[in-house]
């Protein structure tokens, strides 16, 4: 296996019974929960040395030249696995790493081939929940007496109708500390429990407060503080087709194919991919889901020319403007308490993508060591992107124009309510999109009779949807123009100034591009400003284009947002990276998320970045970590309701004097005419090229 692949189900496996079989007394081996275990990425050195000799398509040129020629050895070191292990007995979080060796003996059904190579302690962390505690909490919720009464006050007394979510409690005070394992559950009734297509979130429970212990699975606190009776069943609450929701379905959809008579333009061996001049490898992690290694342009007689080592999105949080109860605990850290690849879908169960796709499956443990795989996790397509140049020369009535298209490498989580799509996007003009799509179903509130919230919308009689904000975090581990032994990358401010009335500008008509270094870390803590089109390049500070500028890539922000909630709100504790858009650091293999590792009620303040850059290092030719934290206010409407249509928010990374003139100008006419559009009772297909030339 490539030193980048992810780990396979045998040596999750191996990982597994490596460090079960190190437990010192059978107790300690019988209480031990797997809550992640990732491959343990290599040092880059090791990366090149297998993309230069042991994996097509050869690279020797990766490697630095040696006097006598380069010393090449027989076998790549073995693969590692990190295993962090929360021990549900004594309520300690340990970190293990195992080095694996002769996995293959797994599947003959033979012993462990793993050796442990280091494991430690990590005092005062809670790691984050698990799908297995979620249903043993709202077991032990659903048979607890005190709730069974309160929820007959309210007139539930089946309780398969009641739905508890698991929440975890942040840090909000001394009795969030992690030295116990804590939820405060949020409780949701359906109205039929024949009915599994019943929207449960549209009636929300008020009132009630419960503190559950998830080390012992007891609740610890429990209070029945206010009668709010449960909203009416909305007869628009469902959202499925036909009459389970109540409706009729349009009729005049008629059905659209996408076809590709040749398959696609892309080629994938193994977890590397290539198309359009573009290859990379694609990895997962229980935390943050799809993982993009090695981003590289074939750039003609240049070769391929590195743009970044690793881009994933590392983190998110969702914080909730209600100040009632229990909507101001509402802060979640879905990556980092949740994690993004755990709550991945299979897309067997419903494909969110069209044409020719390539699948890719996911291996995880469970919480109990053993491996689950959610199949079609990752997908890889190919997509019409409408006009990607065009011009018309009047003079001679000749029209030029080539359609766009993009390879887009996706997956898509649920994280209780909500659906988020995570979308990296190629282009064959040298561009890479990053896109979150957001949909789902709003987190409510139940009201009083004629009661009205001023901090949401009321969507239904009885019920309101609070107002919140989602913010994403963004880690671009960059590369531009760097081999895996080089370092010469820097970043550059761009702001676009007026120029003052005067000699310089006798027809105030003038502006121009301001160019900054941000040569350390405190200097590059940057928001988003659209009024003077800010962007920020990363720049090569020794390769040079045809016109003598330095090579480079420009981030170019989309819609954005900073936090709306006060300087000393709570949840800004554990998540201060949100305080800015863009913070920039030197590379750290240690510095991998931007609150830390365990952000479940983590008591330490301003754990990760805003930590990390008081030391105030330098930015200038270094390998450069950008961490852009991008964000969207949800306001929301009626239209909203029962599911949330998709929102889109993302940026671009687009090059910036990185090609000597465009690089999609060789696309030719016809490209398009294998992607045909087809809509059924029509004569013939009619090519997307046919098209846009009529």
């Amino acid at each position: 296996m490539h030193p980048l692949d992810p780990l396979s189900a045998a040596e999750i496996s191996v990982a597994v019974a490596t460090v079960r079989a190190a437990g010192a007394t059978p107790e300690e081996r019988d209480s031990m929960r797997f809550v992640e275990i990732v491959l343990l990425e290599p040092e880059r050195r090791v990366v090149a040395l297998a993309d230069a000799y042991f994996f097509p398509p050869f690279q020797p040129s990766l490697l630095p030249r040696t006097k006598g020629g380069p010393f090449i050895p027989s076998k790549l070191p073995p693969r590692r696995a990190r295993l962090i292990v929360y021990n549900k007995r004594s309520n300690v979080t340990s970190i293990w790493v195992v080095e694996l060796s002769e996995v293959h003996a797994t599947a003959r059904g033979g012993h462990h081939r793993g050796k442990v190579i280091s494991s430690k302690e990590v005092p005062d962390v809670q790691p984050p929940m698990d799908a297995v505690e979620y249903a043993e909490c709202e077991a032990a919720v659903k048979s607890y007496p005190p709730f069974i009464e309160a929820m007959k006050k309210r007139g539930i007394d089946d309780m398969d109708l009641v739905m508890v979510d698991a929440w975890c409690v942040g840090y909000h005070s001394e009795s969030d500390a992690p030295s116990q394992r804590l939820a405060k559950p949020l409780i949701f009734c359906r109205t039929e429990s024949d009915c599994p297509m019943e929207n449960g979130y549209a009636r929300p429970v008020e009132g009630i407060y419960i503190l559950v212990d998830m080390q012992n699975m007891v609740i610890i606190e429990f209070e029945d503080r206010k009668l709010v009776p449960l909203p009416p069943a909305d007869p628009l609450r469902n959202y499925t087709s036909g009459e389970t929701r109540g409706g009729v379905d349009r009729s005049d959809v008629k059905p659209l194919h996408i076809l590709q008579p040749e398959g696609p333009s892309f080629r994938v061996s193994g977890h590397f991919i290539e198309w359009q001049k573009w290859n990379f490898r694609i990895g997962f992690t229980p935390r943050e889901g799809l993982v993009i290694f090695s981003v590289a342009y074939t750039d003609g007689s240049r070769g391929r020319r590195p743009v970044a080592h690793r881009l994933s999105f590392v983190e998110m949080v969702v914080p909730y403007g209600d100040p009632n109860e229990p909507h101001y605990r509402k802060n979640a850290f879905d990556a980092g308490e949740d994690g993004l690849g755990k709550n991945a879908h299979s897309l067997k169960k419903g494909c969110d993508c069209l044409g020719y796709i390539k699948y890719f499956d996911a291996h995880f443990t469970n919480y109990t060591g053993g491996v689950e795989t959610i199949e079609n996790c990752v997908c890889l397509h190919e997509e019409d992107h409408g006009i990607l140049w065009k011009h018309h020369d009047w003079r001679t009535g000749q029209a030029e124009v080539r359609r766009s298209r993009r390879l887009t490498v996706s997956f898509i989580c649920t994280v209780a309510n909500y659906e988020y799509g995570f979308f990296w996007h190629f282009y064959q003009d040298g561009k890479i999109e990053a896109e979150v799509k957001l949909t789902g179903i709003l987190s409510l509130g139940a009201l009083q009779p004629g009661e009205t919230r001023k901090y949401g919308t009321t969507i239904a009689p009885g019920l309101y949807a609070p107002v919140h904000q989602h913010f994403f975090v963004a880690r671009m581990d960059m590369a531009i123009d760097c081999k895996p032994n080089e370092a010469f990358n820097q970043v550059v401010e761009v702001n676009v100034k007026v120029e003052e009335p005067g000699q310089n500008n006798v027809h105030n008509n003038a502006f121009y591009a301001e160019e900054k270094i941000l040569k350390s870390e405190l200097q590059a803590m940057r928001d988003c400003d659209p009024s003077s089109a800010r962007h920020w390049i990363v720049r090569n500070t020794r390769t040079v284009n045809r016109t003598g500028q330095l090579t480079g890539y420009k981030l170019v922000p989309g819609s954005n947002c900073l936090p709306l909630a006060g300087p000393e709100a709570k949840f800004l504790r554990r998540a201060a990276f949100l305080k800015h858009n863009l913070w920039v650091t030197p590379y750290d293999r240690e510095e991998r998320y931007p609150g830390g590792e365990f952000p479940n009620q983590n008591p330490r303040l301003n754990e990760g970045l805003a930590t990390w850059v008081v030391k105030d290092r330098s930015l200038e030719e270094t390998d450069i970590v950008l961490w852009y934290v991008f964000g969207v206010t949800h306001i929301p409407r009626l239209e909203d309701w029962p599911v949330m249509p998709v929102e889109r928010i993302g940026f671009m990374l687009m090059p910036h004097g990185f090609f000597n003139c465009s690089p999609a100008v060789d696309v030719p006419p016809s490209s398009t005419s294998e992607i045909e559009l087809k809509e059924t009772g029509g004569s013939k297909p009619v090519s997307a090229g046919l098209l846009a030339k009529l």
